[in-house]
């Protein structure tokens, strides 16, 4: 009897033992694949080179298929292209409701939260795209006129676009949490450079019009959507043990943060972009299109500040500095690189009418405009960054909310008088005045004087010039 108790008990350790030892085979081989994830992560000094060459042929692949489009439809045929591509861009980032920062804030905090955070994410993109997408096709057969003739009748085939650009933008943003930078601009990149394929295929060699490019488009977003559920979901597994279809508390958490997220990343949209929509719906979509060239002009500048805000955010959000002094370092360099970005624009804006054609005359004159508000707001969404990072304080969400009510009231009195230039007066204004309320804010709750955060040292220029030691770079 005592000898067969011996034996079961030896028996149940036996298979106690077992299963721990699989269970710690198990978590090795998750540590093992996390490790392998993770191994080797891009200095920010090379992920700054990376991100900012990806940006720039993003951006030449971007102005080569609005003077492809341009120069093959005219100045009403880019209008209504940038309409339909300005409404998409409003309707994903109006149905993000900020979670692509909040798997960014999150994600970059504990790795562990990536598999609930993209499943939650993933459901919310379809429901919520879904749901966009049939708002505008509604707006689009009550309100026609708003959208312009062409624009409207194109709006049915652009809008299946919208949950996969949702589903693209909080893809990309795992992958940013991640430290994966290679696969985020390989990724963006290649989806951004399509456009300018699709636009010669339709236009030049098809020799077809507006609706086969918006067509290509559209199938390319679609593809590239699908492609990113696939990577992300591979990545998720490799870093966590179980990856929950929906997980209702993290899915709280992230709402919370993201929606004080979501109306500063809106209102910034609507500053940037919604003045095109305002011009197309007073002044025409002729006129529209010049100014859609000058404002992706003024976006190209801007993509060197972006870069640096986006790679920044992750780190900020890891690693808090209630100092701000790693915010206060990029800043600085930020400042002095984008006032020469600046002034070389300048005489590259003359150079508009003779690549986009005579009925681009006015976009030369809405760029010098445009460009000493892009100066400051390239700044403000660097120095900004300290308070991503740190949970967004509710007053950042509060200005935009000022800037936005300043900047609509402003271009829906002056456009239909004096048309894209006031636009431009406006935007111009209104970057301004977001850089003042963001800096006020920073001295305020850092104590750091504001020459400290935006005015490089003579060593740091020297440093920066000589390109002796990058001290911008050099974590």
């Amino acid at each position: 009897m005592i000898h067969e108790f011996t034996r079961t008990e030896h028996e149940t350790r036996y298979r106690t033992t077992r299963l721990f030892e699989a269970k710690l085979s198990r978590r090795k081989a998750v540590l093992e694949n996390r490790a392998r994830l993770q191994e080797k992560p891009l200095k920010f000094s090379k992920a700054f080179a990376v991100t900012l060459i990806t940006r720039v042929l993003m951006v030449a692949s971007s102005l080569g298929a609005s003077i492809i489009v341009g120069r093959r439809l005219g100045a009403a045929g880019a209008g209504s292209l940038a309409v339909i591509n300005v409404t998409i861009a409003l309707g994903v980032q109006l149905g993000c409701f900020g979670l692509p920062s909040a798997n960014t804030y999150f994600i970059s905090r504990n790795r562990e939260d990536v598999g609930s955070a993209w499943a939650n994410s993933l459901a919310f993109a379809l429901v919520a795209g879904g749901t966009i997408a049939a708002g505008i096709l509604v707006a689009a057969q009550m309100r026609p006129g708003a959208f312009g003739e062409i624009a409207a009748s194109l709006i049915p085939i652009a809008v299946i676009a919208l949950p996969f650009q949702l589903i693209t933008l909080l893809g990309l943003n795992v992958f940013l949490a991640l430290g994966q930078i290679t696969r985020f601009n390989i990724t963006e990149g290649l989806a951004q450079t399509a456009l300018v394929i699709n636009a010669f295929i339709a236009l030049i060699l098809m020799q077809s019009g507006l609706r086969t490019v918006v067509s290509l488009n559209v199938a390319t977003t679609v593809t590239v959507g699908v492609i990113i559920i696939l990577m992300v979901r591979i990545a998720s597994k490799r870093i966590a043990n179980e990856s929950p279809w929906f997980d209702v508390a993290t899915f709280r958490r992230m709402i919370r943060y993201g929606m004080k997220f979501h109306i500063a990343v809106v209102a910034a949209l609507i500053i940037v972009r919604a003045d095109v929509l305002l011009v197309n719906h007073f002044r025409g979509a002729a006129e529209a299109g010049v100014y859609a060239v000058a404002s992706q002009v003024a976006n190209l500048v801007l993509m060197l500040p972006a870069v640096i805000a986006t790679l920044l955010f992750p780190r900020t959000s890891a690693e808090p500095d209630p100092q701000a002094r790693l915010t206060m370092r990029v800043t600085r360099h930020t400042a002095f690189i984008l006032l020469i970005v600046c002034l070389a624009a300048v005489p590259c804006s003359f150079l508009i009418p003779a690549v986009y054609g005579s009925a681009f005359q006015q976009s030369t004159l809405q760029v010098l405009i445009l460009l000493p508000g892009v100066y400051f707001m390239g700044i403000e969404s660097v120095l900004v960054q300290h308070f991503t990072g740190a949970g967004l304080p509710i007053a950042v969400p509060m200005f935009w909310i000022v800037v936005v009510a300043f900047n609509l009231i402003l271009n829906v009195l002056l456009i239909p008088t004096y048309g894209a230039t006031a636009a431009a007066i406006t935007s111009s204004l209104t970057y301004a005045l977001i850089f003042i309320l963001v800096a006020i804010y920073f001295r305020l709750r850092t104590g750091n004087n504001l020459s400290t955060a935006l005015v490089m040292e003579r060593r740091e220029i020297r440093e920066l010039v000589t390109l002796e030691r990058l001290s911008f770079f050099s974590k």
